[in-house]
């Protein structure tokens, strides 16, 4: 996901995107835990994704 894109999101997109995020997150540790997982790089990008989406959040709140 592009920062470009999560800055056009209003607050609400935003708030159910890092919500969507956040399960997928836990789902897939969930999935890790049970099965082997060929991508490892997931992790990563969902990450970075819920940091993007918490970082443009801020940036509104001080605004």
């Amino acid at each position: 996901m592009k920062i470009k894109d999560i800055r056009e999101m209003n607050v609400k997109e935003l708030d159910s995107k890092l919500h969507e995020l956040q399960e997928q997150l836990f789902l897939l540790r969930i999935k890790s835990k049970t099965t082997e997982i060929t991508n490892n790089a997931q992790f990563k990008n969902l990450r970075k994704d819920i940091a993007r989406i918490l970082t443009v959040k801020r940036e509104r709140e001080n605004q």
